[in-house]
């Protein structure tokens, strides 16, 4: 029976069947990261089920996905009582103190006549954000509430019901009759990244950080407010339940999963102390490279029994405790904005900030990304500001600290120069371009920039930007080829240098003439030609001298080179000190054309790659150039089109797509066979 011919005949069943496929494909979509229909199948299914309850209002139930957003805001937020208490957490900052937690427990049960408990413990991520109760009667959601002091919370479930990650309904025959589920509610990095961007543009205040974004968020009166900003959900625990009990923390939390709540992948079920230690660093060290803020780990005795013996203390609970880890996110003054030019004269904002502590170490500097940037977030000097540090990536300025813009005597904003701050020479800002820039050539600073990106493109070892400014200041070094020049003799002259670490150095100079061509393509530093484009560019025309005798047209036809780009590279391939350094380099010894098979030749002629994860011994790059050499092509994006998917460790959505695809998958050692 078709869809049109159910819908005439009967709008109840139909409607209630496009209820259950919409709830179906947005937790395929907002839990799973895993759609199995398109945007528009999406959009058709929505668009039928609001036309059928247009025309059949009495069809319209409180569960329903058209009814998230309510269409009028609250005049208040109501103070409830959870069915439960939501306890807080004790913490642990240190190995040792995570131990003295587990002996506190055995001492405890001891004097209760339990001795030796066999304890099991779960670990999951501490996120950063809103602790919230959502509370199901007969399968169907009825309240959702903040935490509050634990016992009290505000009623907030006209903003939780815009979620899409919250279901209306569960999706089961014989529901409980009452259990309650604990989650934190969030906003992701990017998501947040790009709210307070269109903030900042707006002339509205930035948030300080994902957390604020998402507290303030849930605590709107109008749910449309709420469901214009992208929240997002991980559960971790049930609460009060009736007509359901769980032995295990475990096991609860596999029936979150089965009831389609997102609980995160990566929580581990752990044996021994030793386990849970080496998890709670494990989270620390990838902290930096997740989509969402977390700042610590939470550690639970997983047997329900073994839970209700130790009981609490106080507000917080003997068998949970929080590893936590330094904060990311700190307030502090802006002594100074300074000024730095990139390698090709672009003048760069960096913030000189009172020393403050984040992210386990003292910041004092900290980047502003470009004049833009500046300027559309409104940071000046003498104020206090947000400092963001996550993981290795560099400090950060996200804005001004919430109470700085309601300040009327604030210092004027800051400018970009007149003169290069490095080499006096007056700036120029051209009319396409976010940046002022330094115009010359021989600027310092500029060659500085340059030199360090040619060690770090051709992956030198050992040469930082601390040595590459020791040898420009001992005049050793003024282009990249200068660096095939030095001796170990001549190094190990120098304080800080052995005549082991000088022959070490050399050695790895020396090493580098083996890149392959589209690395040192990428290392000249011409400017729109990264890593990818400097190996497509080599590909496509196999020698430098083809490349220098192609005509803008000509060098837009390789891969993912547009007529603009094209014609940038064109100019700076002949600018005549880029050419002397090609020269200069030829001599040197450094390849400059294609070694490996022409494309549509080798191996893995015609074969196209996507690389995801990390792997166990090859990096990306490495693994991309073997591909490249056998003939093969590397892209970013999974599609229909793409022969193989290339995955390691923590692979991400594109090993979900190539799966959702059917796209061949395979790992380091695949790769090595197709090779082989």
């Amino acid at each position: 029976m078709s869809a049109a011919v159910v819908h005439m005949e009967d709008p109840a069943a139909r409607a209630a069947e496009l209820r259950r496929a919409i709830d179906y494909h947005s937790y395929r979509y907002y839990v799973l990261d895993d759609p199995e229909i398109g945007d528009d199948q999406y959009d058709a299914l929505w668009g039928e089920l609001k036309g059928l309850e247009a025309e059949h209002p009495e069809l319209i139930t409180p569960d329903s996905p058209t009814q998230r957003v309510a269409p009028e805001p609250v005049s208040e937020l109501e103070k409830v009582r959870h069915p439960q208490p939501m306890l807080s957490l004790g913490n642990a900052r240190s190995a040792e103190e995570l131990r003295a937690w587990i002996q506190r427990m055995r001492n405890f049960l001891a004097r209760e006549g339990i001795t030796d408990p066999q304890f099991q413990f779960v670990a999951e991520p501490k996120i950063d954000g809103l602790a919230i109760s959502l509370l199901y009667r007969d399968g169907v959601f009825e309240r959702g509430a903040t935490r509050g002091n634990g016992e009290i919370g505000e009623d907030v479930t006209h903003n939780l019901r815009t979620i899409p990650a919250i279901p209306l309904r569960l999706e089961d025959p014989d529901p409980p009759a009452l259990i309650e589920v604990r989650g934190e509610v969030y906003m992701s990095l990017p998501d947040f990244a790009a709210l307070n961007e269109r903030r900042a543009a707006a002339g509205l205040s930035t948030f300080m950080n994902p957390r604020n974004s998402a507290a303030g968020t849930i605590r709107q009166l109008d749910p449309k407010l709420a469901a214009d900003r992208p929240l997002s959900l991980w559960c971790y625990a049930v609460g009060a339940t009736d007509g359901i009990a769980f032995d295990t923390h475990w096991g609860a939390l596999a029936w979150l999963r089965e009831h389609r709540f997102p609980v995160h992948p990566d929580i581990k079920k752990l044996e021994t102390e030793d386990q849970v230690v080496a998890q709670c660093r494990a989270w620390e060290e990838r902290r930096g490279s997740l989509e969402f803020e977390i700042d610590g780990v939470v550690v639970k005795v997983d047997q329900v029994a073994l839970q209700r013996r130790l009981g609490s203390v106080g507000r917080e609970p003997r068998w949970a405790i929080a590893w936590k880890f330094p904060p990311t996110t700190a307030v502090t003054k802006l002594n100074q904005i300074g000024w730095n030019p990139g390698k090709f004269g672009d003048l760069h904002p960096y913030a000189m900030l009172e020393p403050v502590h984040v992210g386990g170490v003292t910041v004092k500097l900290a980047t502003l990304h470009n004049e833009e940037d500046l300027q559309r977030k409104d940071i000046r000097e003498g104020e206090d500001v947000i400092v963001l540090r996550a993981g290795d990536v560099i400090p950060q300025v996200l804005s001004p600290a919430p109470h700085v813009a309601e300040r009327e005597d604030r210092p004027a904003p800051a400018r970009p120069p007149a003169r290069c701050p490095i080499c006096e020479t007056p700036t120029v800002k051209p009319e396409d371009s976010v940046f002022t820039r330094c115009p010359n050539r021989d600027c310092p600073g500029r060659r500085w920039q340059l030199l360090k990106h040619f060690a770090g493109a051709m992956d030198i070892d050992g040469l930082g930007e601390k040595q590459v400014e020791l040898f420009m200041n001992l005049g050793w070094v003024r282009t990249a080829a200068d660096f095939y020049r030095l001796d170990p003799e001549q190094i190990a002259s120098q304080t800080g240098f052995g005549k082991v670490s000088a022959e070490k150095l050399v050695k790895a100079i020396g090493d580098s003439q083996r890149q392959p061509f589209g690395r040192v393509l990428f290392a000249l530093g011409i400017e729109e030609v990264g890593y990818v484009i400097g190996r497509n560019l080599a590909q496509h025309f196999r020698t430098i001298d083809a490349l220098l005798a192609a005509e803008p047209e000509q060098i837009a036809q390789a891969q993912g080179v547009g007529p603009k780009m094209a014609a940038k590279i064109h100019e700076q391939l002949h600018d005549g000190q880029m050419q002397a350094l090609i020269e200069d380099l030829r001599a040197q010894g450094l390849r400059l054309e294609e070694e490996g098979p022409p494309p549509g030749e080798g191996p893995l002629a015609g074969k196209t790659f996507v690389l995801t994860g990390t792997l166990p011994e090859l990096t990306r790059e490495q693994a991309g150039e073997m591909i490249v050499a056998a003939g093969g092509r590397v892209t970013g994006s999974v599609s229909r089109k793409t022969d193989y998917v290339l995955a390691g460790e923590s692979p991400g959505s594109k090993l979900a797509q190539a799966e959702r695809l059917g796209v061949l998958v395979i790992d380091e050692a695949g790769l090595r066979e197709l090779l082989a």
